[in-house]
């Protein structure tokens, strides 16, 4: 199935609206003294399903980067008093990654405006770019995959 000059405007549409929120969000990390990345891994442990902490391995895996890369980016939080490790509670070969005060304070003020500038985009029309996306993908479904 070939997609059609609307398919291509959404998709332009939602990169564009994607991009503007991710140059927010850098924008507002970097303002804040931290990178986006070190927001990203905040935001990780504050989200983290069903408990307050995690591994470095999960944490490599919700930021989708090695192992090494994830160390070295606790050890930069660390430095700055955002988060603390602790040897594993039933593995101890395992590090625990915890939020500190000063990043649970943090990750809220920031969470917070990302929050605020998602509803300033859906108010603009952004919520329609994703709903006219999601439309086309579930267009370009083989039809067995359809539920």
């Amino acid at each position: 199935m070939t997609l059609s000059k609307e398919d291509f405007e959404r998709l332009a549409d939602f990169r564009y609206r994607l991009r503007r929120f991710l140059r927010f969000s850098e924008d507002l990390a970097q303002n804040n003294g931290i990178t986006p990345l070190q927001y990203q891994l905040l935001l990780q442990l504050k989200g983290y399903p069903g408990r307050s902490w995690a591994t470095v391995a999960e944490l490599a895996e919700r930021l989708q980067s090695h192992h090494h890369s994830v160390v070295g980016l606790i050890s930069r939080c660390e430095s700055q008093q955002l988060v603390r490790r602790q040897p594993g509670r039933e593995d101890r070969r395992c590090v625990e990654v915890h939020l500190q005060e000063k990043g649970e304070q943090l990750v809220a003020r920031l969470a917070g405006a990302h929050r605020d500038e998602l509803l300033a985009l859906q108010d603009h029309g952004g919520h329609l770019s994703l709903d006219l996306l999601l439309q086309v993908k579930r267009q370009l479904q083989p039809p067995e995959e359809l539920g």
